[in-house]
């Protein structure tokens, strides 16, 4: 049986760990010194060598050789190691031995001496998985084990590990491993392994592992298979379901000349071609974070993993587009991925991404702004809610001398005048959107909360809340049902700190009346509005019903 790439290419010494020389360094020379800690915790990534390195730190603790050479990779302690028959070296795997009876058997067996080498070495793989009692077991034994015990922890998640534990370990912290470091790994192994590789395609596979090691190996071991003996950028390209380049930059060129329809065949292209769109949208967040470090620092040599060509088109891009732009897309495109895994209509997030992020017009995002001249192209900065002063129109007198052909006295209409906008609380409103958002999706679901995205344009006064949702009937009308208005003026309420009503309009600009506000504020034992105006101005009786 053919033994996995990763695992024949383990590192076996400190000086094939590729990425990591913070910890080789100083694990060497605690060797020489004699300073080897009694517990060390490994965190970091999955596969940037966290246990392949206890292991070799095993070897040299038990190693026959010379200190110099340690870990020698062929003295009988050695070999037993690399060989998994060691039993010296007792790898624990936390997630499925994880409760205090597995604990309390390891604490049982600290004791016994070692029957080959000079430790016991004790490696517990994932140890965050061990539940709050394991630790509490393991504890006094961890602070002081028996000379002849070391421990080594390991785990890709510390925050999960208590302090206590934290506090009696020395600490390691393993990094991703650079792209061009893993990249010159691969070539190394396809060389002795007998195969030939584009460099552009090693580079393709060691971007893809986003700094793991032995995701880069993995997949290197499945180009391996591919059935050719030259791995090319075409082949990876094909198994990470990803697009050649140009199809990346022929969108990116769309979006920096806002060619809408361009960029709309092109996404229908890649569905057609049967291309992974999660792999796609990937691909646009690095080239566009390439523009972004161009058009900030002015500097093509942080790009120097990258093609002289990619780099070229990304400053020609640069300069076609705006900052703001940039960043918006950015995190645009970095939110279709996520969506892209539970859409019905597969491509549906990436062409509203591209959509976004070519026109500057937030689909489903907080309150517009309203202005009165053309709006700009949108950045990245928080909407803006537009705030008019008040309207100085006056209540209009009636006229008595307006008289139809009957001879009756008609009074005109009474103009609605604006209520005065509390901007404080617009504000406050405006920038912890996406908290109410939050909340709303919490207590009345997603499609509440989906009614709640197409607010266009918000208005607060003193005692009333108006959104306006554009021309979307069927949001207003969700936001209108009386279950879920009441519960929404509840929050609104408790957010402002003070009692509001809620009014949901169409149209793009909200807007409060002042009658409004008053018949809002007004309590059961109040005067009708209406009938005062009769009394005050047409010279009406109120008569009291016997």
């Amino acid at each position: 049986m053919t033994q996995a790439l990763y695992r024949r290419w383990r590192s076996q010494d400190f000086d094939e760990v590729v990425g990591q020389e913070h910890i080789t360094n100083t694990l060497r020379n605690a060797l020489r010194e004699g300073r080897v800690a009694h517990a060390y915790l490994f965190s970091g990534p999955r596969g940037t060598g966290k246990t392949s390195t206890a292991r070799i730190l095993a070897k040299a603790l038990n190693c026959t050789a010379p200190e110099a050479d340690r870990p020698c990779n062929q003295c009988p302690t050695c070999i037993a190691i690399n060989e998994g028959r060691m039993l010296d070296l007792i790898e624990i795997d936390a997630a499925s031995n994880n409760s205090v009876d597995d604990v309390r058997e390891l604490r049982d067996k600290v004791g016994f001496h070692p029957s080959e080498g000079r430790y016991k070495v004790y490696i517990i793989d994932e140890v965050h998985m061990l539940s709050g009692a394991a630790f509490n077991a393991l504890l006094k034994t961890l602070e002081e084990p028996p000379p002849h015990v070391r421990f080594i922890l390991a785990t890709t998640e510390p925050h999960k590990i208590p302090a206590t534990v934290l506090s009696r370990c020395q600490r390691f912290d393993f990094r991703r491993i650079p792209a061009t470091e893993i990249a010159g790994h691969l070539r190394h192994i396809v060389s002795e392994e007998g195969f030939q590789a584009e460099d552009e395609a090693l580079m393709a596979i060691a971007r893809s592992a986003q700094g793991c090691m032995r995701d880069a190996v993995s997949l290197l071991d499945q180009m391996f298979s591919f059935g050719d003996q030259t791995v090319t950028l075409r082949q990876v390209q094909q198994v990470l379901g990803a697009v050649g380049g140009q199809m990346v930059n022929d969108l990116v060129d769309a979006l920096a000349d806002k060619q809408v329809p361009q960029g709309l065949r092109l996404v229908q292209q890649l569905v057609l071609d049967g291309a992974s769109l999660t792999e796609f949208c990937h691909q646009i967040v690095e080239h566009l974070r390439g523009i972004m470090v161009l058009q900030m620092a002015q500097d093509p040599g942080l790009l120097h993993e990258l093609p002289n060509e990619v780099v070229r088109q990304m400053q020609s891009q640069a300069q076609r587009m705006t900052l703001p732009t940039t960043i918006a897309a950015v995190k645009r495109f970095s939110e279709a991925v996520t969506q892209l895994k539970g859409s019905y209509q597969p491509q549906l997030p990436l062409e509203l991404a591209f959509i976004e992020a070519a026109t500057g017009v937030a689909i489903a995002q907080a309150p517009a702004a309203v202005a009165t001249a053309p709006a700009p192209v949108a950045s990245a900065n928080p909407p803006q809610v537009a705030t008019p002063a008040p309207a100085q129109a006056t209540v209009a007198a009636p006229k008595p001398n307006t008289k139809p052909a009957n001879g009756t006295p008609v009074t005109p209409p009474i103009e609605a005048e604006p209520a005065p906008l509390d901007h404080t609380a617009i504000k406050k409103l405006r920038d912890q959107w996406k908290s109410l958002q939050a909340q709303v999706k919490a207590d009345l679901g997603y499609k509440v909360w989906a009614a709640l995205n197409s607010v266009r344009d918000i208005a607060v006064s003193e005692q009333g809340v108006a959104f306006a949702f554009g021309n979307n009937a069927f949001a207003q009308q969700m936001m209108n049902q009386a279950e879920n208005h009441n519960r929404i003026v509840a929050i609104l309420s408790d957010f402002l700190g003070r009692p509001v009503q809620l009014e949901c309009q169409l149209g793009e600009q909200a807007k409060l009346a002042r009658t409004i506000a008053a018949n809002i504020s007004h309590d059961e034992d109040a005067p009708d509005p209406l009938v005062e105006y009769a009394v005050n101005n047409l010279g009406a009786q109120i008569v009291e019903e016997e």
